[in-house]
């Protein structure tokens, strides 16, 4: 936890600096992201669902991604591919979370605030599940504006890498997560664990390939004037997968559910993969 303060001390001094001298606008950012949000969180209360937030995860980075460039007016070459990986993969992590939601029962962590807090649960789901995700996907966020900075129009060395980096964790995402949904709907596997495929070699494909992406796209903002100091956003993202919304919240839970999880954890690692 020593290292997250870290990490977050930076960051706050890294976001601080950049909003005071007004070189970025990254207040209009937030109050974007902030206005949706609360929009989404008024929904959520008339349906009785407050996961619809998870569906829009993907989504609030390309509508971020977009606005910066609008805001940024630009119109290069370099900054349209960096808009078009980020929708790519934004619009698909949508598309599969509300494929696999859609009609579903409320996620059980939420049911699990709804009956801790009662008749309180609305304003907690508003402080605790959208106001903290918007800032973290507005801080996390902060690369889709640096990583279009680049003084120079075309792709340089670091952006192909970035490229690669990113073009391997979506195939490692999208692969692991279509493994698990075709696992799942064959009825013989109920109970069991899927270790076959890329679950062979690391617990969680899926969150291993989306932290790559988000190296991928820290290695478009290399490139840009001060854009090293952007690390955090991988940094908490790959944390965040690791040790809180990702791996430890799910296998907390499957650990529990499925009495094969505790040999599968002793054979296989828990995110970066073994071959």
């Amino acid at each position: 936890m020593n290292f997250l303060r870290l990490v977050l001390l930076f960051l706050i001094i890294v976001i601080s600096y950049f909003l005071f001298t007004n070189q970025y606008p990254f207040d209009k950012g937030l109050l974007l992201i902030m206005s949706i949000l609360t929009g989404l969180w008024l929904i959520s209360l008339a349906i009785k669902d407050a996961s619809i937030i998870d569906i829009f995860w993907g989504t609030g980075f390309v509508i971020l991604v977009w606005w910066y460039r609008y805001l940024m007016d630009l119109s290069d070459y370099r900054s349209f591919i960096f808009c078009i990986i980020v929708t790519i993969w934004g619009l698909r992590l949508s598309i599969h979370l509300g494929n696999r939601n859609i009609g579903k029962p409320e996620d059980y962590r939420y049911q699990e605030w709804r009956k801790q807090y009662g008749k309180n649960f609305w304003w907690v789901s508003f402080l605790r599940v959208f106001l903290l995700q918007g800032l973290l996907m507005w801080i996390i966020g902060s690369i889709m504006l640096i990583g279009q900075t680049n003084t120079s129009e075309e792709l340089i060395w670091l952006d192909y890498l970035g490229l690669i980096v990113w073009l391997f964790g979506l195939a490692f995402e999208v692969i692991g997560d279509y493994q698990l949904q075709t696992f799942k709907k064959n009825p013989e596997n109920i109970g069991k664990v899927l270790n076959t495929g890329l679950w062979k070699y690391t617990r969680h494909p899926n969150y291993f390939g989306d932290a790559l992406l988000w190296w991928g796209f820290f290695l478009f903002c290399i490139g840009s004037s001060y854009g090293w100091l952007f690390i955090f956003s991988p940094i908490l993202m790959t944390f965040l997968l690791m040790k809180v919304s990702g791996v430890a919240l799910l296998e907390k839970k499957l650990v529990e559910t499925k009495s094969q999880y505790k040999t599968y954890i002793e054979t296989t690692p828990a995110f970066f993969p073994k071959f």
